[in-house]
């Protein structure tokens, strides 16, 4: 029955659309009312009475697919209830006639909170629910509520603010239902989804829309981990850390955020891709948290903006997509692997690089430990390099910042960037934009942000690629800049 549902969803809408067409086209004008004979208007009724048969199939047969989908996702959605202690400072009362302000100033009370999460593995007795770090993050008390209203006590096993994802877990001997999950890699826009959650304590809500668009930013914070899934689905408070599924009722994503000034659903939601939490839920399960993967590196996107204009042009990178280092760690995975400032990531095993925060989150779902083919273009040359990646620090402290090399960002001089940093006209070069930490090579060298560099090694710095390759030139101890400071020229020698 599953499988008849499944294929007649699929021919359902073009049925559906057909049927309606006949229908719109059988009505008479109205002009046919005064000159046709009353044959046609009779005839036409008949067609469409005729029809309508046919056009209720179609809308069963996809009203029956949709209550299949519910019927096995809604088991397996939870409703996650939260308590968590807030403090916060306390404000004088102007009925405090009695002058009760002991303590610090600080006032706490007891918070209650509401999400979903996702049945996603179930070992012996413990069941493991995915959901969202921020609905989890600051808990006293957890409690799990199935669809069937059973009500356990659950723990935090690991939570993830990166990517805001957490795993909780409670007991139970009895058989439960878990979530079969999707590939999310396969969604195109378009595609039929359903948000099913707890918005506003409605348990066990289901909703419908399509992808609105796939690989979208999010909020600061967790954009260079993540990138999203936007749907028009239904998804407002109470739906964080419930299911996004697919026609199959396969899960293809995280319930996450909305976009709405209002704090409602506009038709603007966004969901973390299954495909970025599946090793985020091992990593739970077996280490109580996510490890992230560690490159070494600092890189940029080459959008024609501040501060990569003509970047593209002067390294040959036209067209292409990736991330470019612009700077390294010494001693870093991709230091040890030869990867230099100045290379474009176009390709890591295979799969294309599309931006920077695409290269953080494929490195980011790297094992610590394994090896990878990284395709790089370096001056212009296609080459690949061997990557054995490592293990991201928690607080994001990935080196000492005198091992950055080299510790500073250029830009090319344009006029906007001139008049911005009051470079006199006639002094041509690259602007030093931000220089990093004082332990950084380029700040003991002395360089300072506002510089502009005219000369690497004796050569002019007008061109991005001559920089890059004086700063890779090993053959040299160090690299010679003749240096523009507010009109006065100086030399900086930068130490590897």
């Amino acid at each position: 029955m599953k499988t008849r549902h499944k294929i007649i969803s699929a021919l359902a809408a073009v049925a559906l659309l057909a049927a309606v067409s006949v229908i719109l086209v059988a009505l008479p004008r109205p002009e046919s009312a005064a000159t046709g004979t009353a044959q046609q208007p009779a005839a036409a009724a008949a067609a469409t009475t005729a029809d309508l048969p046919a056009a209720t199939a179609s809308l069963e047969a996809i009203q029956l697919s949709f209550r299949d989908i519910a019927r096995r996702v809604l088991p397996v959605v939870v409703e996650i209830d939260v308590t968590e202690t807030v403090t916060q400072a306390q404000t004088g009362s102007p009925f405090d006639f009695f002058g009760n302000r002991g303590g610090d100033g600080q006032q706490e009370f007891q918070r209650s909170g509401l999400g979903s999460g996702i049945i996603v593995r179930k070992t012996n007795s413990t069941v493991y629910v995915l959901t969202n770090n921020h609905v989890v993050e600051s808990a006293t008390d957890i409690s799990v509520k199935l669809n069937d209203q059973r009500t356990f006590k659950a723990k935090v096993v690991g939570t993830d603010p990166r990517r805001d994802l957490a795993v909780v877990s409670f007991e139970s001997k009895e058989a439960l239902p878990v979530a079969e999950l999707g590939d999310s890699s396969t969604l195109e826009p378009g595609d039929l989804v359903l948000a099913v959650g707890n918005p506003f304590g409605f348990e066990s809500s289901i909703t419908m829309g399509i992808v609105s668009a796939v690989n979208r930013s999010g909020p600061e914070s967790q954009s260079q981990y993540t990138d999203y899934i936007q749907t028009d689905a239904a998804i407002n408070q109470g739906n964080s850390g419930g299911a996004l599924v697919d026609i199959h009722g396969r899960v293809v994503g995280v319930n996450t955020w909305i976009a709405a000034p209002t704090g409602g659903s506009v038709g603007i939601g966004f969901a973390i891709p299954i495909d970025n939490a599946k090793k985020a839920i091992d990593d739970f399960i077996s280490k109580g948290k996510v490890e992230y993967g560690w490159l070494g590196v600092q890189i940029g996107d080459l959008s024609e903006t501040a501060p990569y204009t003509g970047f593209a042009k002067d390294l040959g990178l036209e067209g292409q997509k990736g991330a470019l280092v612009v700077a390294t760690y010494k001693g870093s995975p991709a230091d040890k692997a030869g990867l230099l400032p100045g290379d474009f990531v176009v390709k890591v095993d295979g799969k294309e690089v599309k931006s920077r925060d695409n290269l953080t989150q494929i490195v980011g779902g790297l094992a610590a430990g394994s090896t990878h083919a990284f395709e790089v273009i370096r001056y212009g040359e296609r080459q690949r390099l061997s990557v054995k990646i490592g293990v991201r620090d928690d607080k994001d402290e990935v080196a000492p910042a005198k091992n950055l090399w080299p510790g500073m960002t250029v830009a090319k001089l344009t006029d906007e960037l001139r008049a911005a940093a009051k470079v006199a006209a006639g002094v041509d070069g690259l602007l030093v934009g931000a220089v990093g930490d004082p332990e950084t090579p380029a700040a003991k060298a002395g360089f300072q942000a506002g510089d502009v560099i005219v000369s690497v090694n004796g050569r002019s710095a007008k061109n991005v690629m001559d920089y890059f390759r004086a700063l890779n030139d090993t053959a040299k101890r160090g690299v010679s800049f003749a240096v523009n400071r507010a009109g006065k020229e100086i030399t900086i020698e930068l130490v590897r």
